[in-house]
């Protein structure tokens, strides 16, 4: 990846203050093709996402995969998009998570940022945006509820890229994955009720439905699949559940090796010639909807279902900007401040 040259600073605010970065995965600016290839590109070369060598992955990368996938992805983006925000779903929902913990904060003097791993505002923009506000300190929350190298490892990384880039660097505290974390978990269950209540029928099974992962990364020491584990089973502990009536799946497979099993999309098209044709599908390893949950969930795998035989279909939504989502964020920043004060 390039390097990206940034104007260095012509004065140093005020310090002394702690602020707090939302960190999310990112998203194209738009729905066309060149907008969708632009933020591809950046996702795609991410030595944490594709592990080959970039000598063999990125004449790939940069030739077929680029030419065609942007106009596909581009058409899935252009299915969910908020035409009103002019954005996709996980930036407007993120945008708002962080002016909601602003308000949260508002009495505390803690500022509130967010950026994305990939596309705009950027993390840099972000740290620089609490570092004018005189943050010599900073709080990055990677909105990740389990941990996978893949997502917070590299959210953290693009952290420490920017600080790189620094002269006069704030102190930074990243907080961990909270996968059974109790707000948590009570904010899915909460969704879970609150979506079934509005159903004109009852589902046969909630299938729990985790963004996949190659097999190769859990075998190299990733605990993504742990902590998928932890959230799934103090889900039904929450809802009394079964493992049978809450199973555990990983979706959006790309490539040919081998992921994380069972694949959701096989999963849920058997189901009905084992008569179970009523479902809902929750997806709790987003904290906002975004075209993994709202397309490749809400559209392809209900279209995949009907089709096998399926008769009625419900996506639980993500926490979003619902007050759970919000409690959740506070209670981690404000332990997290804790990291900071000194006695």
């Amino acid at each position: 990846m390039a390097f990206i040259y940034r104007t260095p600073r012509t004065s140093i605010p005020e310090t002394g203050r702690t602020g707090v970065l939302l960190v999310n995965l990112g998203t194209p600016d738009g729905t066309g093709y060149w907008a969708v290839r632009r933020y591809l590109s950046e996702f795609l070369s991410d030595r944490r996402v594709i592990e080959a060598p970039s000598f063999i992955w990125q004449p790939i990368l940069q030739g077929p995969v680029l030419a065609r996938r942007p106009f596909a992805s581009g058409a899935n983006y252009a299915r969910i998009w908020d035409r009103e925000e002019n954005a996709s779903p996980l930036r407007v929902y993120t945008k708002r998570q962080a002016e909601l913990l602003k308000e949260r904060f508002a009495q505390d003097d803690v500022p509130v940022a967010w950026g994305m791993r990939y596309g705009k505002p950027s993390i840099a923009q972000a740290v620089d945006e609490l570092m004018d506000q005189g943050c010599d300190r900073i709080i990055s929350v990677p909105l990740y509820p389990q941990y996978s190298a893949t997502t917070t490892a590299t959210a953290n990384d693009q952290l420490f890229r920017a600080l790189m880039r620094l002269r006069g660097q704030p102190s930074v505290l990243t907080v961990p994955s909270f996968p059974d974390h109790p707000l948590f978990i009570k904010g899915l269950e909460e969704s879970v009720r609150r979506t079934l209540a509005g159903l004109s029928f009852k589902p046969q099974r909630l299938v729990v439905s985790f963004h996949g992962l190659p097999k190769i990364c859990v075998e190299k020491g990733d605990r993504y699949r742990d902590e998928c584990e932890r959230t799934v089973s103090a889900l039904r502990q929450a809802l009394d559940l079964t493992e049978e009536q809450v199973p555990l799946t990983f979706q959006s497979r790309f490539g040919p090796m081998e992921w994380l099993q069972p694949y959701t999309s096989e999963f849920v098209s058997k189901l009905p010639e084992q008569g179970i044709t009523r479902i809902a599908v929750i997806t709790p390893g987003f904290m906002a909807d975004c075209i993994e949950t709202l397309d490749e969930i809400g559209n392809e795998l209900r279209e995949e279902f009907i089709e096998e035989g399926g008769e009625e279909f419900a996506l639980v939504p993500c926490l979003n900007d619902d007050s759970a989502a919000i409690d959740l964020l506070e209670d981690l920043t404000r332990k997290a401040l804790k990291g900071f004060s000194v006695e």
